[in-house]
């Protein structure tokens, strides 16, 4: 009788339920607090519900976004928003009280997908400053900034809004002023402050500053055996009383290949010289009878008190129209 006793004793010890209740579930400590909710006392499972029903809701709603007085509707999958309300739980139990944050995440690729998509459809982009140079005049396309959202600011914003529970669901995002890379006043004091055009076929030379003119010059070109290029060059370099270096041309004569110095009566490079491509310049000449004439090798020529004149109102670097 007494061994059938014992038996049975050892039996009930063994039984499932009797391991259960040696292994009861760990409760979350008391005053434990999950994004405001008391957890406390609760099995991370029971947490893990509460949390659900009492978050749910406000975490589906979509955000509305206005910009310029657009609307835009993010909704939580668009962004791949996610609340892990087991996550949170488990958090709370092991945190032994005190206050939580909810676990919630933003998908960052998704999410900054969405803010381009407003950002594209609310941009109004920058104009950058152009300049089309004329023989008599400079037709500015005039520059005017942009504006658009700060995408990393949007971006925040969103997360910030889709991982709360009790921010408001809509805000009013400003657009920020955009500089165009080059401005109207870039030109008129950067590459373009000052501008030389050559007239060829009124045999007129054109000083511009800051994209207005400012004076013109009478000139000589070259002769057709010899003609003075056409294109848009630069300054290259400059000299007073400038060594002629001959060039290695039949026209030259006995001169060809040597260097004249300045000043010398066989250097028709007379007072000042501002070169601009292979060889070809602008400079005084002696014969002022040939301005208003095609008589160059192809430099264009100019009086002395005029080349004078222009030589230091004109950088090296300046933009030399010849048409």
């Amino acid at each position: 009788m007494r061994r059938a006793a014992l038996v049975c004793l050892l039996v009930l010890a063994a039984l499932p339920g009797a391991a259960s209740a040696a292994k009861a579930p760990a409760t979350i400590a008391p005053g434990t607090r999950a994004g405001g909710v008391d957890v406390g006392g609760l099995t991370v499972a029971d947490a893990a519900t509460r949390l659900r029903d009492t978050f749910s809701a406000a975490y589906s709603l979509p955000v509305r976004v206005t910009v310029a007085k657009r609307h835009f509707t993010v909704f939580p999958g668009q962004v791949g928003f996610r609340f892990d309300q087991l996550a949170t739980a488990r958090a709370a139990l092991a945190a032994r009280g005190g206050r939580v944050p909810l676990v919630t995440s933003v998908n960052a690729v998704r999410l900054a997908r969405r803010v381009a998509a407003i950002d594209g459809a609310t941009t109004k982009l920058a104009r950058s400053a152009t300049i089309r140079i004329g023989l008599r005049r400079m037709r500015v396309h005039h520059s005017r900034p942009g504006l658009s959202v700060v995408a990393s600011e949007l971006a925040a914003r969103l997360s910030r809004t889709f991982r709360s529970a009790s921010l408001a669901r809509a805000f009013t995002v400003h657009r920020h002023v955009v500089h165009p890379a080059v401005r109207t006043h870039d030109l008129r004091y950067g590459r373009y402050g000052t501008i030389v055009t050559v007239d060829q076929r009124h045999f007129r030379l054109r000083l511009f500053k800051r994209l207005h003119f400012v004076k013109s010059y009478g000139v000589a070109v070259g002769q057709p055996a010899y003609p003075t290029p056409n294109g848009l060059f630069s300054i290259t370099d400059k000299a007073v009383n400038p060594t002629w270096n001959v060039p290695d041309s039949p026209w030259a004569g006995a001169l060809r290949n040597e260097s004249i110095p300045g000043g010398s009566a066989q250097n028709p490079l007379k007072a000042r010289w501002m070169g601009i491509v292979n060889g070809v310049g602008i400079h005084g000449t002696a014969e002022s009878g040939s301005i208003g004439s095609r008589a160059s090798h192809g430099c264009v020529r100019m009086r002395v008190p005029d080349v004078i004149d222009l030589y230091p109102r004109v950088p090296i670097g300046t933009p030399v129209l010849i048409a």
